[in-house]
Order: structure tokens, then sequence, then C-alpha cells
């Protein structure tokens, strides 16, 4: 059992430069424990509700006070004082104490930080690494993730130059995590040269890190992609691969797709993404389709199950109930695990484990308003998610996060896939 003596919390800046929470958990064997919670610009509709204070004299509107308060204060006075066995203990009191389907009345920026927050602390009370305490949380034998790493991007990562919102490099002939980062980085260069050539342009970087070109289309994107792995000396699909966030919610109106200047019905979107799919060495696909043409995710899949990855994000929102949906309708096989999109780690790990039900990959990932905490490479480590997605390799609030995996690698022996 863990008592808690105290909960507190402050308002820090995200990657974005815009408020997010960072809460601190004490407990009465003398530890104290702090976890920071990132934010995304890319979300879905079905997420949990970061409460903003909406006061536009303050950062227009997105201060994180109110939250910072509710863990001051109200979640403070519920759970000081009281014994909690494990993680579901603390999340399930959280949740009663909020009381509301998408946490709107504590918000799920303050009741995240204090569940990552007491899971920390946990870890800290029985000498454990945080990945060991998420492994034996989920009953899982540790891995290093396949990374998927930002190297282009588009949408509202990157001011919508093109529609899409990234193109990341997947070096599948990686075995360990140092190797996968050394193949990145001569990537990286050699797209970040090309793009200087053949645009004119510095290597401007996005929102996650990715460079963000002024390509006149998706295609371009891609060829690009293919050319810098080229460049770099490996072989594309056999060495390094492609994914593709397309995040197309985001230019979907009307029931109909805006795209490179054409207007496209679902079923001309699903031949779309197809014809890429079948050009170049794209293994997986992200939000293919908007988060509410279930026909159209229906359609995908038929095309593209066992071809790529069907990988849904602002189709599943981290929710186990959407994930049940889209496996009974067969829209998806793959979940963009993302702790905040849900808002406590049991919930999350709920959804990790309806996916797993169904035989799905799992893809782990960061959110393009992050912090240099790096809880995140311990919970897929510990959780043995098959990939993750923190953006590029060139800032700190990503880095946080790869560098805590090449040191697992380093210290603790952990393999990749292994």
């Amino acid at each position: 059992m863990s008592r808690i003596t105290a909960l507190t919390a402050i308002e820090i800046l995200d990657s974005r430069g815009r408020p997010t929470v960072k809460a601190y958990c004490s407990l009465d064997s003398g530890i104290t424990a702090e976890a920071a919670v990132p934010s995304g610009a890319s979300t879905g509709t079905a997420e949990a509700l970061e409460l903003r204070d909406g006061d536009p004299k303050r950062y227009h509107g997105l201060g994180c006070r109110k939250a910072v308060e509710n863990v001051k204060t109200t979640i403070h006075a519920a759970l000081a004082g009281r014994d909690f066995a494990n993680q579901r203990q603390l999340d399930t009191a959280l949740l009663q104490l909020d009381g509301t389907p998408n946490k709107a009345k504590l918000g799920a920026n303050a009741i995240l930080a204090v569940s990552l927050a007491f899971a920390r602390a946990q870890a800290a009370e029985a000498g454990l690494p945080l990945y060991r305490h998420f492994a034996a949380m989920s009953e899982t034998t540790p891995r290093l993730p396949m990374p998927t790493i930002n190297l282009f991007s588009g949408g509202k990562h990157a001011g919508g130059q093109v529609a899409i919102q990234d193109v990341l490099v997947v070096p599948v002939a990686a075995r360990t995590m140092d190797e996968a980062m050394n193949m990145t980085y001569n990537v990286y260069l050699a797209a970040a040269k090309l793009t200087g050539e053949k645009y004119g342009t510095r290597p401007l970087k996005a929102d996650e890190g990715g460079l963000a070109p002024p390509f006149p289309n998706v295609e371009t994107m891609l060829g690009d992609a293919v050319e810098a792995i080229g460049r770099a000396g490996y072989r594309a699909g056999s060495e390094v691969a492609l994914a593709v966030d397309v995040a197309s919610t985001h230019f979907y109106a009307g029931e109909q797709y805006h795209l490179d200047g054409q207007v496209l019905s679902s079923e001309v979107m699903v031949a779309r993404l197809m014809s890429w799919i079948e050009r170049y060495p794209i293994i997986s696909v992200e939000d293919g389709l908007a988060e509410d043409d279930w026909a159209g995710w229906q359609a995908f899949y038929q095309a593209a199950h066992g071809k790529v990855m069907v990988l849904g994000d602002d189709l599943l929102c981290t929710n186990p109930a959407r994930i049940e949906r889209a496996q009974s309708l067969k829209a998806a096989d793959s979940l963009l695990l993302k702790v905040n999109q849900i808002g406590t780690l049991t919930e999350a790990l709920l959804s990790y484990q309806t996916a797993r039900s169904a035989d799905w990959r799992v893809v782990v990932s960061a959110r393009s308003g992050e912090t240099e905490d790096s809880w995140l490479a311990d919970l897929v480590t510990g959780w043995g998610g098959d990939y993750i997605k923190v953006g590029s390799i060139m800032q700190s609030e990503r880095l946080a996060k790869y560098n805590r995996l090449l040191e697992i690698e380093a210290r603790d022996g952990i393999r990749m896939g292994a």
C-alpha cells in the first residue's frame, strides 16, 4: 500500500510555448515524484478534455491555472491521507472524483498528471525503474519499440503548406535503438540537404521537428522522402520504410476530402491512399480517413489490411469503446495510443489490452506539444509496444524520449522486439 501525503502542481510550458500541467505526488515513505503531461494540436473530438482557463489576456485563453488548482485543492483534499494498493485504485478514485464522461470537471490534464506522478512515486518506492513498474502493471515483458521518426511535416504541424500531417521514416533493418537512431540521423541530414537544393530553403522545422519545405503536393513529399533514403545510402523499403500520418479529419468537410486542390469522395480517397501504398514503401497509414467516416475506414481496411498497418488515431482516441467498434466493423487493425486522449494510465492500459485482444499492433505516441519528461519511453518499453512515435530527432522534448530508450538499452540490456 502507498499512502499519499500531498499532491500539488504547477503550470509549465510545452514545446510550443503553451501551458500544460506538472504534478507532484508525495508518499508517507518519503518519496516524492513528478510528472508532466503533453498536449495535442491535432486532436480528435472524442478525446478527454484538457481544462483551459479561457482568459484571453493570458496565453490567448490556453492557461492551465484552473487544472493546477484542481490538483492542489480538490484532488489533494480527496486523496491525501488515503492508501492505494495500485494504479487502478488511484485512477478509480480520480474518475469518481471527476464524475464526467470526458473529465470536464477536473480536466484530463490535471487527472493524468496525478496518475503519472503516482505511478512514478510507486516505482521509486519499490526501487524499480519506471518501465519495470509499467511492465508489472500490464503483466508484459519489457522490450524496446521500433521507432517511427518524423522526417517531413505538413497539416496542423507545419502551417498546412501540404494537407497531410507527417511522413515518417521507419528504420526497419535496425536491430538496436542505437542503430535506428544513426540510420535516422543519416536520412534526416540527406533530406535537409535535398530540400535545401530543391526548394532553396533552410531546414526549418515544424512542431515535432520535421522538415517543412513548401511541397507542392503529397506526391512530391513522398517522393522526396524516398530520394532522401537513397541519398543516405539505404534501400527504401527493405532498410528504411515510410509511415504516413494523413490526419485526414483536418481536410474533410461536407463529407468530402479537400486534398492537393481536389475534392475527393471517400471512395476516391481510398483509391488515392492505395495508389500511395502501391508506389511508395509505406508500411503504415494513420488516419487515412476522417474520424467519423466509418464507411470509408471499412473500405480502406478491406483494401489495405495485410499490406500496411491501418492505424487509428482520431478514429479511436485511445478509447476502448471506439476500439471495440472498429474491431467489430473491421475498420482498423492498429492502435495509436496516446495516454492523454483518455486521461488515466488505467484507462490507457485497458485500451492497449483491448487492441491486443484482437492481435492489433500498438504504436505508443507523444503529442505535438511535448515536455522534457521521458515517461513515455518507459511506458512503451514496459507495455511492450510495437512502435513509438515521438517526432523527429532535432528537439530536446523529442530527444528526451529517444535518449531514455538508448539508456534502457545500454544500461539494462533491453532489446528491440525481444
